[in-house]
């Protein structure tokens, strides 16, 4: 058989055994792409938010400032910004591959028995995008590139619900701190008129000791709350990307926290960008392992040059040129499995982006309707200990009536007072924690900051 005869049917048998394996492959793209229309509505009941934006939710003027502060100056938002500047510069890189390479030359030679010589040189390489190899490799950066920038975002939407939330719990903390002191002015109180009326001798050493490990107690909480709110500053100065250990003089009461707007699972899930960047994930998996498919298909390479051999320098720089023009057409006939290997490998791999985009999603879907139920349940439970905390206030006053006119003991009076500062602190912390989840409702429905 001739040998040019072989060589037609190997490239052949490589075009096709390419194009069988390129067919194959999944659109795990276009599968994702379906998977949020299959969601649920959420509970009608809760579409009632107006806030749009993360920055929206509360108007201060205060805050916004410390959101802006902290998207300019955190060190790693600020990695993550330089890295997405990363796969710009890598996607310009590789659209230079659409172009041909143009490279010259300019070398001497040395003999004993001849003069020198020089040789200067221009060549032109360009490889023919058969196969639309080269420009799914620059899709495949171009879909990276947008991963990186969801990724981006993200970050954002986080770090200013992460600054608000911070800036928040500061609030909570001062008035659980104004709680505390109260409850130890009262004991304290106590402990004096205890005290005075044992000296008088209407008391006894247990009531004296009940009032003073009460005060104690109280005073031990008060020191804690204050290093914890030292504790919270630095952390928001860490948020801010500040060195200082900054206080903060925050409102003494809680601002107004709008409910973000809630829509249909599709629109809520389309606006999330850690789901964006799962789904370019995907598609960058995709185009890679459609790179490494068409390895296995033959491919042409184009080479034109200019060439001048001169004994002097002036006459090298292509005065007369000799010039050749050089196609070569290749194709990968047997490497031991490599290229197929490699091929799986990156098939494979779209496989995996595309199970991470559905355990994104329903990270995504879990995190809406756990904030959504939380609403109403931290509402009713915030009503309940109202209503309770009114109850206790007007038990505490009939007991400080009964102590008084000697109806009830002290030990029966401080643990009225105990429960009805408990209560308070109860609820403090669930109208915090209602304001501070629609912030983690507001992130969880992709409602970030703007750019």
């Amino acid at each position: 058989m001739p040998s040019y005869l072989l060589l037609s049917i190997f490239l052949v048998l490589a075009m096709l055994s390419g194009c069988t394996s390129i067919g194959d492959k999944k659109d795990y793209s276009s599968q994702a792409s379906h998977i949020p229309m299959t969601v649920p509505n959420w509970s009608s009941d809760e579409l009632n938010g107006s806030a749009t934006r993360l920055t929206e939710l509360i108007a201060s003027q205060e805050l916004q400032s410390l959101v802006s502060e902290a998207l300019n100056n955190n060190p790693g938002l600020q990695q993550t910004l330089l890295a997405l500047k990363q796969s710009q510069l890598q996607l310009r890189q590789n659209r230079s591959d659409r172009y041909p390479e143009l490279e010259s030359g300019f070398s001497v030679s040395n003999s004993e028995d001849s003069k020198s010589q020089y040789t200067g040189s221009l060549t032109l390489k360009w490889q023919l995008d058969l196969w639309q190899q080269i420009e799914d490799g620059i899709n495949a950066t171009e879909q990276s590139l947008f991963q990186q920038h969801a990724i981006y975002q993200a970050a954002r939407d986080t770090l200013a619900s992460e600054t608000m939330s911070s800036w928040l719990n500061l609030v909570s903390q001062k008035r659980s701190l104004a709680i505390e002191q109260q409850r130890l002015s009262i004991f304290e109180r106590n402990e004096e008129v205890i005290l005075q009326r044992y000296q008088r001798g209407l008391g006894t050493l247990d009531d004296l000791d009940s009032a003073r490990s009460s005060t104690l107690g109280t005073r031990a909480s008060v020191r804690e709350m204050e290093q914890s709110i030292r504790e919270g500053e630095r952390a928001l100065n860490s948020l801010l990307g500040r060195v200082t250990d900054d206080p903060y003089q925050v409102p003494d009461e809680y601002p107004k926290v709008e409910k973000p707007l809630t829509e249909l699972p599709e629109q809520t899930l389309a606006r999330r960008p850690d789901l964006q960047a799962a789904w370019h994930a995907i598609v960058a998996a995709e185009k890679d392992a459609s790179v490494a498919y068409k390895n296995l298909l033959p491919r042409i390479d184009v080479q034109a040059a200019l060439e001048d051999i001169a004994v002097s320098p002036g006459d090298a720089l292509l005065t007369d040129p000799v010039w050749s023009l050089l196609g070569q057409l290749t194709a990968p006939l047997f490497q031991g499995g490599k290229l197929r290997s490699a091929a799986e490998i990156a098939s494979l791999e779209s496989a995996i982006q595309y199970h991470n985009y559905r355990e994104t999603l329903l990270t995504a879907v879990e995190e809406v309707r756990n904030a959504l139920a939380r609403e109403n349940a931290l509402a009713e439970r915030q009503s309940y200990i109202q209503q309770a905390l009114e109850k206790q206030r007007l038990t505490l006053t009939r007991y400080q009536y009964k102590y008084q006119s000697g109806k009830a003991t002290i030990l029966e009076l401080l643990d009225m007072q105990r429960q009805t500062y408990d209560l308070e602190e109860q609820l403090e912390k669930l109208i915090f924690n209602r304001l501070d989840n629609r912030i983690t409702l507001a992130l969880a429905l992709g409602l970030g900051v703007t750019e």
